[in-house]
């Protein structure tokens, strides 16, 4: 079984007087199938390297490579094409765009990579929504959906596209315990029952509890691994 992202030596480092360094010569590998949760206190570069291994930002040293390829070497657009085809992004605050419903926010994704027709995208989203359970939410926009709905319609539109690597910066954060609980149960069949890797930044001990690997920082470092038995 291939990684499918393998970062070695990876250090980020902010320009200044005097310079701050987010990240820390961190190596990891990321395996198809894997729930990892990567826990820390705040400022200690959990985030920062969530965005590396995203391709939203670009290391100051190391190799990232992404199925085999190193992402170094691509330039901006190449880099957001490949996030588009290949990963999906959940946030702490949902992002939907408010003037669209729930199925034009899952339908965005699909349409900017231009594989499916019109009608193969609306029942691509529609599918996704039931499978995250919210049939009879399809038409409703953001402000008539609760946080935790929200939140679902978010991960419905990370995964349109079908991406093998799911990265979520504190999915959790603004959801009550059964939301959270629900939340985290997909994240689990992304990995476990659909092969997809999924990536979290947390400081939700549920959401690390329920990993099968766990990735301490502190300080910009990796300071341990944990590795759990499904």
């Amino acid at each position: 079984m291939s990684a499918i992202m393998q970062a070695q030596a990876l250090s980020r480092v902010l320009a200044g007087t005097p310079p701050v360094t987010l990240v820390i010569d961190v190596s990891l590998t990321i395996d198809p199938g894997s729930f990892v949760a990567i826990v820390g206190p705040s400022g200690c570069g959990k985030s920062s390297l969530l965005y590396l291994l995203g391709l939203l930002d670009r290391p100051t040293q190391g190799s990232l490579l992404f199925q085999g390829r190193d992402m170094n070497p691509l330039d901006g657009d190449e880099r957001a094409l490949t996030r588009l085809a290949h990963f999906g992004f959940v946030f702490q605050f949902h992002f939907l765009l408010p003037e669209f419903t729930a199925l034009e926010n899952v339908m965005l994704p699909i349409r900017r990579l231009g594989r499916l027709s019109q009608a193969q995208a609306r029942e691509k989203a529609q599918s996704l929504l039931a499978g995250v359970g919210l049939t009879g939410k399809v038409d409703k926009t953001p402000n008539l959906l609760s946080g935790g709905e929200r939140q679902r319609v978010a991960i419905a539109r990370a995964i349109a596209n079908d991406p093998v690597l799911v990265l979520c910066d504190e999915p959790t954060g603004n959801l009550d315990s059964q939301n959270s609980a629900r939340v985290i149960e997909m994240f689990r069949a992304l990995a476990h029952d659909q092969g997809r890797a999924v990536v979290c930044v947390t400081h939700d001990p549920e959401v690390a509890a329920a990993a099968d690997v766990q990735i301490s920082m502190l300080d910009g470092r990796i300071s341990g691994t944990d590795v759990r038995a499904r």
